[in-house]
């Protein structure tokens, strides 16, 4: 998704609102998913270090629009007083005024965000690209290593993937003090099938009137449903309607259909992400959040870790990444809150450029 950026004063105003948040001043950062909004008020301290003064999650069924999730936010929190900036993490891509994703129960529209909650300044980047900028601030206690044996810690590209409502992924690259992050929409790929099952399973979706089979209709919430009623169909079982995480706790609960399904899933998810790996040059994977946590308990027992590495001739660099899943709710405000002071910062560098000197030289 491109980034849209629209600004009362451009230039100066950008400038303003940097010396602003050098003296403590603050901001709103919003992380907008599928199914959950998160928004916080942000202040940088002296050293350029973020600090969330507060944080709120809303379930976005409960709200008709995403103005009112933030309307609900500001007339809560104190903390947004005097505060007309604000950054957006969501999915989806940006087409002139509006934010389209299939994910959303409603549509976002930018000038309608500006004028109801009178803001000066307003930004939407991609969400997997702040959670990508956010990974710079995750401390040990904030990951949890899912191969172990592999070193905690590798320098280079990181790639961070996460299947919820969709399939989200990105590539964070290090450079100097700070990172270039490049969003993908992974999730809009061809799925393609490692097994023989796998392939029944596009079959069955292709009988259910998909002609393109994308990845996060088989790796995300949706995806797991989607995997449940293949499996169910081909067994001649009835149609029942289960979330994600029913289909898990049936699993745990011996469930012959649902065990296999989450299976499924943990394989696909190990394949997509050494192709990733693999596209990326990626030296580490981060996992954000989504479904996976409510099933990282069956990864060791399936074929995850294998169909991670068996990539041919790259099995041998594959086997050396370490993948880690991010246990922080806070991932995506933070991430949305590093891009908005890294572009800030970006601005100033261009606006005092000489003239005869260009960005790029």
């Amino acid at each position: 998704m491109g980034t849209a950026t629209q600004n009362g004063e451009p230039g100066k105003a950008r400038l303003g609102a940097l010396s602003a948040l050098r003296a403590g001043g603050a901001f709103i950062a919003a992380d907008v998913g599928g199914t959950n909004a998160r928004v916080a008020a942000v202040r940088t301290d002296a050293d350029g270090g973020i600090e969330l003064l507060s944080w709120q999650r809303y379930p976005c069924d409960d709200y008709p629009d995403l103005a009112a999730i933030l309307a609900r936010f500001l007339a809560d929190h104190p903390a947004h007083a005097g505060v007309d900036c604000m950054v957006i993490a969501s999915a989806g891509v940006v087409l002139g005024d509006e934010v389209i994703n299939s994910n959303l129960p409603w549509r976002i529209s930018l000038s309608g965000l500006r004028q109801r909650l009178a803001l000066r300044e307003l930004h939407v980047v991609n969400d997997f690209e702040a959670a990508a900028h956010g990974t710079a601030c995750l401390g040990p206690a904030d990951t949890r290593l899912l191969t172990p044996g592999l070193e905690a810690s590798c320098e280079g590209t990181a790639l961070v993937i996460g299947p919820g409502t969709g399939l989200g992924a990105a590539f964070r690259i290090p450079r100097g003090g700070s990172a270039t992050v490049l969003p993908t929409e992974a999730g809009m790929t061809a799925f393609a099938p490692g097994s023989e099952r796998e392939l029944d399973l596009l079959r069955w979706m292709w009988r259910q009137g998909n002609r393109h089979v994308c990845t996060e209709q088989l790796l995300s919430g949706p995806g797991l449903v989607n995997i449940h009623a293949a499996l169910r169909d081909s067994a001649g079982l009835p149609t029942v309607p289960m979330d994600p995480a029913a289909i898990s706790t049936a699993a745990r609960a011996g469930d012959a259909v649902a065990h296999e399904a989450v299976r499924i899933f943990c394989a696909l998810l190990g394949s997509v992400i050494g192709d990733l790996v693999v596209i990326g040059s990626a030296r580490s994977v981060f996992i954000a959040g989504g479904i996976v946590p409510q099933i990282v308990d069956f990864l060791p027992q399936s074929d995850f870790r294998t169909r991670l590495i068996e990539k041919g001739a790259m099995r041998p660099v594959l086997e050396r990444v370490p993948v880690r899943l991010i246990q922080n709710e806070r991932l995506g405000v933070l991430g949305a809150a590093i891009w908005y002071l890294q572009y800030l910062m970006q601005d100033e560098r261009r606006e005092f450029l000489p003239v005869s000197q260009s960005p790029l030289s």
